[in-house]
């Protein structure tokens, strides 16, 4: 890899953001399955790869787990964060979980095949192909979001989608053009400010 390509890998990860609204222009299969691709070339614990993704593009299945999040978040959720997050990061979130996120075109639902992995790695085998899966979208020009909320609902959720006992969902994750633009990461912000205080404290 050269100087030009990994200046244009660091600026994918580095703009990677959390998008809970949406435009209603659709996703190419093609751009899915390179996102997908993307997400199977993830490390996993002992190499298991025990990944499955569901993909839903299904305007009445994407409105019932718009639906199962919102539930969720007034069920508890939303009186578990607004202590926690920030006033703008609540507004947001609340936005996503009661709509927002719903307006996605594509939904992917994360899950792990117990058959193929342990309980106790199902987090280090899932989540870096979930990362994989976000940096993919953004460098394609989507947004994306790593939610775990509607997991709650398990059970509704194998309803829903039908799959197996030993498939337990870990994320969903909705991908569709952003509907606004983002500014720069809270994190980015307070890394360059924490910088320019050493700087000017060196000299």
């Amino acid at each position: 890899m050269n100087d030009e390509q990994a200046e244009k890998v660091l600026s994918v990860l580095t703009s990677q953001r959390a998008h809970r609204e949406f435009s209603s222009e659709p996703v190419p299969d093609e751009d899915i399955a390179k996102i997908l691709t993307a997400a199977t070339h993830a490390p996993s614990a002992e190499n298991s790869q025990p990944w499955e993704f569901i993909v839903v593009t299904d305007e009445k299945l994407r409105a019932t787990l718009g639906e199962l999040m919102q539930r969720a978040w007034d069920g508890g959720g939303r009186d578990a964060s607004r202590d926690v997050l920030s006033a703008d990061v609540f507004a947001d979130v609340d936005r996503g979980l009661t709509g927002g996120i719903a307006s996605a075109p594509v939904m992917i639902l994360c899950c792990a095949d117990l058959n193929r992995t342990r309980k106790e790695t199902v987090g280090s085998s899932l989540f870096p192909a979930v990362q994989n899966l976000l940096v993919a979208a953004t460098a394609l020009g989507y947004g994306s979001a790593l939610t775990t909320i509607a997991t709650v609902f398990t059970h509704e959720l194998r309803n829903l989608l039908v799959f197996p006992e030993n498939v337990i969902p870990v994320a969903l994750v909705p991908i569709g053009r952003p509907a606004r633009r983002l500014g720069p990461h809270v994190e980015t912000l307070r890394w360059k400010e924490l910088t320019t205080t050493a700087g000017k404290e060196s000299r």
